[in-house]
């Protein structure tokens, strides 16, 4: 009796799996050109109805600065145009997902697809997380610690951009962060992370952390304490969802094996 290879048993799996049909791979170019340029649209059409919100927005953006001034003619200007396209995208996300997700799902298996959707709103919903830790915790500590070094002779002028840029890169640099227990679950799902690599470990990740944060804030203690702290909570407990998802990978193996024996 012979058997069929895996490889070529994968292949027709997903082939017969996957909802979508085969298409050539110029075919597959060109509905991905389709896609990012219809994002592309709808988040500069978005972008331009957010130009009149955008004054209230940077407002709150701006609310844990103060008041702020502008040093060019096209500063203010250039601010606000900064301020609707970062709008209109997080606007348009939702549309930009679903076209992704049409262009990808045809041909995922059910259960990739499943846990894409777990992905993309999981690693929202970090990220969302993150940029609020930064916005409403790190930045304000940081500002009153920095704005800490000026005197009587010495009264700080934030100008509206440099502020912008600089409560962007935290909140940013937060969200990503904050992608920590997401990707290590799917790297030991993938077969890539060993959680009792990570465990045995905790030593160095302490001073990664302590690298990372000193990059990523400004030179004071209690910022970096304020993204250190949480980063390393983080870790630990990515390493023990690792811990847990290697865990039920194993028990799954095992009832697979089982399974086959049996047939």
């Amino acid at each position: 009796m012979t058997t069929e290879p895996a490889a070529a048993k994968t292949s027709e799996d997903r082939k017969g799996k996957s909802s979508g049909k085969d298409m050539p791979f110029l075919e597959h170019l060109e509905e991905l050109r389709r896609v990012l340029i219809q994002s592309s649209l709808v988040v500069v059409v978005l972008a331009i109805g957010a130009w009149f919100i955008s004054k209230p927005v940077l407002e709150i953006i701006t609310k844990p600065a103060g008041q702020l001034v502008f040093l060019g003619p096209t500063e203010a200007f250039t601010l606000r145009i900064k301020v609707a396209l970062l709008t209109g995208f997080f606007i348009a996300f939702p549309f930009i997902f679903y076209k992704i997700w049409t262009f990808v799902a045809p041909g995922l298996f059910k259960d990739e697809r499943y846990i894409l959707a777990i992905v993309v709103v999981g690693s929202s919903f970090l990220f969302t997380v993150g940029a609020c830790f930064g916005y409403f915790i790190l930045i304000p500590i940081a500002l009153k610690f920095l704005l800490g070094f000026g005197t009587d002779f010495l009264e700080p002028m934030i100008s509206a951009g440099n502020y912008f840029g600089f409560a962007t890169r935290i909140c940013i640099a937060l969200g990503v962060v904050f992608q920590l227990p997401l990707v290590v679950s799917l790297s030991t799902w993938a077969g890539f992370v060993d959680p009792r690599w990570l465990l045995r470990n905790w030593r160095y990740a302490i001073l990664g952390i302590a690298l990372t944060s000193a990059l990523l804030t400004p030179p004071d203690i209690a910022s970096q304490a304020l993204m250190g702290l949480p980063i390393l909570g983080l870790y630990f407990l990515s390493a023990f969802l690792s811990l847990f998802i290697e865990k039920k990978k194993k028990a799954k193996d095992r009832s697979a094996k089982k399974e086959s024996e049996a047939e």
